[in-house]
């Protein structure tokens, strides 16, 4: 990132991989062994001296999206010293928001009033009904914990936080989306992301927990069916969302559809910055904020040329295809596959995303146009959410 482009956004992990949940898909846990000594939080003055460094790089805006692991296990007296630390060493006239990405489970009433007073929007964590999120999400014990989760919606909606559910799809919940897509209206969610668990077992194959890419685009298709005979100004659906803009002439807002990636740099809780949440491993150490400053790391041309491979490496199969300002080959992480040319870098849930965009297509050119009317109506710009309410 140049000067003339400052961050905006940080994913900040305070804890680190820690969690008190043992998920059975995890990506994260297994990063407890890159770091020595073990894991353990940001210390107060570690974290006031990144948000001082943060401000310091980043342009009139900066929204800091706290992660994990589990950010929660920093405990709610300490996110209030986030936000006075925030506040302490923003600039005159830059804008500070935050996001908490949770699993919800240590969420209480007193959590839920300091994130509306605070302003937070909190990604909650649901795979769906009780048996779908419980096959995987369990406690470090094993216990279920779907109904903490929904025990914890409960409390964020009463205090009318702003509320994104992220639900995982896998094995236990593909084959079921309108099953899935209700039960999250009957909990009052209206804003939803479905994340597909592409999950490789070691020995070049995928899970067994991992869906088919042809399963997961017909879950996303028929929720998509589903919100446009019912839902639609009712409910967010990012993967909708993101269909729309090319109709519009917008570039995407999600990482993972866009062309080049590489702006949302995860801070690890010892200082470390990394090009990508996904991408935390030794090869792609960018440095450590401690030694070189921020300022420098995000300025590091490793970073530059991490986002410029994922348009670099697309095997040309993708360049000629013609969904391809939809996905742009997706997140890097899930090439895992080979083109029927033979060549490297094909995303493994190639067959589900073409049979997505594919299906959603003839109902773009209405849905772009009832967000044009709409914002003309309220003479605003358009955002990156597109909510025709």
């Amino acid at each position: 990132m140049s000067q003339d482009h400052p961050p905006s956004l940080v994913m900040f992990k305070p804890t680190g991989p820690l969690c008190n949940l043992d998920c059975r898909y995890c990506y994260y846990t297994g990063r407890l062994d890159l770091f020595d000594p073990k894991p353990r939080r940001m210390s107060d003055d570690q974290l006031e001296d990144a948000i001082k460094q943060v401000l310091a790089a980043a342009g009139p805006s900066m929204h800091f999206e706290w992660h994990g692991g589990e950010p929660t296990l920093l405990g709610l007296p300490t996110f209030r010293k986030i936000v006075a630390w925030q506040r302490r060493h923003q600039r005159a006239g830059q804008t500070v928001t935050n996001g908490l990405q949770t699993n919800g489970t240590l969420l209480d009433a007193d959590w839920a009033q300091f994130l509306f007073e605070s302003r937070f929007s909190v990604g909650l964590s649901l795979d769906g009904p009780t048996a779908m999120h419980d096959a995987y999400r369990v406690a470090s014990d094993g216990r279920p914990t779907h109904r903490q989760v929904v025990r914890a919606l409960a409390a964020l909606n009463r205090r009318r936080v702003h509320v994104d559910v992220l639900c995982v799809v896998h094995l236990a919940n593909v084959h079921k989306p309108e099953e899935v897509y209700r039960y999250f209206r009957s909990l009052g969610v209206r804003y939803l992301q479905f994340l597909p668990l592409v999950e490789p077992d070691g020995d070049g194959n995928m899970s067994e927990r991992t869906p088919d890419p042809e399963a997961f685009g017909e879950f996303l298709c028929r929720v998509f069916d589903l919100w446009l005979a019912e839902d639609v100004g009712k409910v967010v659906v990012q993967w909708f969302d993101e269909a729309i803009r090319p109709e519009l002439g917008l570039p995407h807002s999600l990482c993972l559809f866009r062309e080049t990636c590489g702006d949302v740099p995860a801070l690890e809780h010892d200082g470390t910055l990394y090009p990508c949440d996904h991408f935390v491993d030794v090869s792609h150490r960018l440095g450590s904020i401690q030694d070189q400053g921020l300022e420098r790391l995000w300025a590091a041309p490793a970073l530059a040329a991490f986002g410029q491979r994922k348009h670099q490496a697309l095997p040309d199969s993708c360049r000629r295809c013609d969904v391809l300002a939809w996905c742009h080959g997706g997140c890097p992480k899930d090439r895992l596959a080979v083109t029927p040319d033979g060549e490297p870098g094909l995303n493994v849930l190639c067959a589900g995303l073409n049979r997505f965009f594919r299906h959603v297509q003839p109902a773009l050119p209405e849905l772009a146009r009832r967000v044009n009317d709409r914002r003309a109506s309220r003479n605003s710009a358009i955002h990156d959410t597109f909510d025709l309410r």
